[in-house]
């Protein structure tokens, strides 16, 4: 019997995947309903992703945006990879913070990230692709949604605009474990922002050496 559970549970994920993609995603919240219908930052850098290269594109893209002049190369360097492959998540937060930016984590809803979007901050997001065997993860930036047609965008591998259903994102996104974050100057407020996540994510800038940066992010705070 276990031997039959490791040979069906991939087949079991891959389906469920599917309905959900199939289904939609949930509900959109009253405050979204009835703002911009569709949003496009068209301004957000964009870099191509090579074979996994996906989180130092993303990454070098949120600080090219954000004034400071890095490659994918470079970033790749700071995140030690392949070596530190396991703990990616990790090394991008400290790497955006070493680099004097807060890092500002995201709720588990996809109206969470909709709101930011429609604020005009992108969003570091982190999915599945693939069904079945072989899977695969790879980092992305959402810039964009259409209500209507329930679509998002992204920077995502080798597409600067890459459009994916409501359904299929969320699935993608719920599988890779909800994780979101902004990438924020320390004088730039999400929108919405919840006072002790955001002063959190000062202490962690500060834990990373860069006290003026949080001191700044702080003051934001009232």
């Amino acid at each position: 019997m276990p031997v039959l559970n490791r040979l069906f549970r991939p087949i079991l994920v891959a389906t469920c995947i599917a309905v959900l993609a199939g289904c939609g995603a949930q509900s959109l919240s009253p405050k979204l309903r009835s703002g911009p219908e569709r949003v496009e930052l068209s301004g957000v850098p964009f870099f191509a992703q090579n074979a996994y290269q996906s989180a130092p594109a993303s990454l070098a893209a949120l600080l090219t945006q954000q004034g400071d002049e890095v490659t994918p190369g470079m970033i790749e360097k700071e995140l030690q990879l392949p070596q530190k492959e396991a703990s990616l998540r990790d090394g991008l937060a400290m790497t955006a913070r070493q680099h004097g930016l807060v890092v500002y984590p995201l709720g588990s809803r996809m109206d969470d990230l909709l709101e930011q979007v429609a604020a005009g901050n992108p969003v570091l997001v982190h999915l599945r692709e693939g069904f079945g065997w072989m899977p695969s993860w790879r980092y992305a930036l959402l810039i964009g949604y259409d209500r209507k047609n329930r679509q998002v965008l992204l920077r995502h591998g080798h597409e600067r605009r890459a459009v994916m259903s409501f359904g299929a994102f969320e699935a993608g996104w719920t599988e890779a474990g909800n994780w979101a974050v902004l990438v924020q100057a320390p004088n730039q407020l999400p929108a919405p922002v919840e006072r002790a996540r955001w002063l959190k994510a000062a202490d962690e800038l500060a834990a990373a050496g860069q006290v003026n940066a949080a001191k700044m992010a702080r003051l934001q705070m009232p």
